[in-house]
């Protein structure tokens, strides 16, 4: 029998955690999955239920606000449309139910409201530039 090593002990153990992390998220499923709703008010797979509220409000000197989308344009934000000062900022639900803008892509939010106060802080005072710049 070859003598155990560092490596081998440690590769040992990191296949055991990996087998005892993957039992335990199939052993126990989520609250959402159970039938409890999610901690956001969404059901889920059903992205349109917990649709968020409209917003207007003015924060940090900067107009913002969000609500449903009018017409059929371009939006994957789940017919949802928020603006910085007038201008659109373009939003996306993720298929968990947070959100990203054009300005916080890589910076996931829990709200429409939070994706634009994060692009105001993300901005520092600069102007949004309409998405796509034409």
């Amino acid at each position: 029998m070859p003598e155990l090593s560092r490596r081998r002990a440690l590769g040992g153990a990191a296949a055991l955690a990996a087998t005892a992390t993957t039992a335990t998220a199939v052993a126990a499923p989520s609250a959402t999955a159970a039938g409890r709703p999610h901690p956001d008010g969404a059901a889920h797979g059903d992205r349109r239920h917990g649709s968020p509220e409209p917003f207007d409000e003015v924060y940090r000197g900067r107009r913002i606000q969000g609500g449903p989308a009018a017409g059929s344009g371009h939006h994957h934000g789940d017919g949802y449309a928020v603006f910085v000062d007038g201008v659109e900022l373009h939003v996306m639900r993720n298929a968990d139910g947070s959100w990203i803008s054009v300005v916080g892509h890589y910076a996931p939010v829990p709200t429409p409201r939070d994706a634009a106060r994060a692009a105001v802080d993300e901005l520092q005072g600069a102007r949004l530039i309409p998405f796509p710049a034409g």
